[in-house]
């Protein structure tokens, strides 16, 4: 009809993420019209079978591309029902979503073979909810000549630089990162070590936990200084960044090299709270001094110990939750796919080359239809 407006098109994506803590899949209904705005989010955790399958994956084995392949359905049925899960909390319909930003379940990591495997099957995922999928956001920067991670600083710089002071960002995934937010000048991040994954191991492998709630363990016991300083030896500590990082080299068996089976498991425990703290604090004293404000995000947000321990590694520097800045910690990585979803959509660049090291921006991503 003449003088009339079409309607607005929609700017709502979901972004699931399911990170080397290997807890299960967090998924986020994003606005993208302006600002991102989180319009409701949801956490399902991975059957133990599901877990089990994908933990065994992260090691050779006979017939490993079968299960694989298994398991990426697997997951796929997993991130479905995540996402009609999140879709009902939000009284949205499947139709007013543009796409799924999907990261995929990391099971190798290995950029300097020109290579990073993240599990799923997105065709699969695409035709189950009826929504486009993003996925296969790492190969793109990795074929430029980068790491392919840490890709969550760009969202990073989109929604939290500051132009009043110098922040940073912490996520505490199982690997943990940093993205360093100077009020002038180029934004760079990188994988500073192990975040809860360590923790995690740990805490499945002695108390039977598939974590440690709230640093409790880690509070009972004492850091043992001769096996921190040992694990604070490996050379990934040393190296310069773009960097990154991932179970395939800090898992149990590097663990076990250093013998800490004599020791006791308390002691362990907090020793490694400390050696994620204090990779942190190297990290920032060596590439970021100047942060005055650091705010963290990821599950390890949530273990009170392990703040208190990074607050005491940044003596410098006010630390805090991103709920600070707007948005809960808990929610901060799945947002990020959703935002570099659209991105693709959009043919705008999802990587930042100061971060991975690639040679220039790239659009990441690729497009599977509904």
């Amino acid at each position: 009809m003449s003088g009339s407006k079409s309607p607005a098109r929609s700017e709502l994506y979901i972004g699931l993420m399911s990170g080397t803590s290997l807890d299960g899949v967090d998924a986020a209904l994003v606005d993208l019209r302006a600002r991102p705005l989180l319009r409701g989010a949801v956490s399902v955790p991975y059957p133990k079978g599901l877990k089990a399958m994908l933990l065994a994956l992260h090691e050779p084995s006979m017939d490993e591309l079968h299960f694989a392949s298994v398991a990426g359905v697997e997951l796929s049925r997993l991130y479905a029902s995540a996402v009609g899960r999140v879709l009902r909390k939000c009284h949205v319909s499947a139709r007013a979503v543009r796409a799924i930003g999907c990261h995929g379940q990391t099971v190798r990591h290995a950029p300097a073979a020109g290579y990073s495997v993240q599990l799923g099957n997105p065709a699969w995922l695409a035709e189950r909810t009826g929504i486009p999928v993003v996925a296969d956001f790492r190969s793109g920067d990795i074929a430029a000549g980068g790491q392919g991670a840490p890709l969550v600083p760009a969202f990073h710089a989109a929604v939290f630089q500051s132009k009043r002071v110098h922040r940073a960002i912490v996520n505490l995934g199982g690997i943990a990162n940093l993205t360093d937010l100077p009020n002038r000048g180029p934004v760079t991040g990188f994988d500073t070590g192990p975040g809860n994954m360590l923790l995690d191991t740990w805490a499945r492998e002695k108390f039977g936990r598939d974590f440690d709630r709230g640093g409790m363990l880690a509070s009972r016991g004492r850091p043992i200084e001769s096996l921190l300083r040992a694990l604070l030896a490996d050379s990934y500590f040393r190296r310069l960044p773009p960097k990154s990082t991932g179970r395939d080299r800090f898992n149990l068996d590097w663990l076990r090299r250093f013998g800490v089976v004599r020791y006791k498991a308390e002691d362990v425990q907090a020793s490694l709270a400390e050696l994620t703290a204090r990779s942190i604090g190297d990290a920032f004293a060596r590439f970021c001094p100047g942060a005055r404000e650091v705010y963290l995000c990821g599950g390890g947000a949530r273990n009170t110990d392990l703040v208190r321990r990074i607050a005491l590694a940044l003596p410098k520097s006010a630390v805090a939750s991103t709920a600070q800045l707007g948005i809960h910690p808990d929610w901060v990585e799945a947002m990020a796919f959703a935002w570099l979803a659209q991105r693709r959509l959009k043919l705008q660049p999802g990587n930042l080359p100061k971060v991975t090291g690639a040679a220039k921006p790239r659009v990441l991503g690729a497009i599977y239809a509904a």
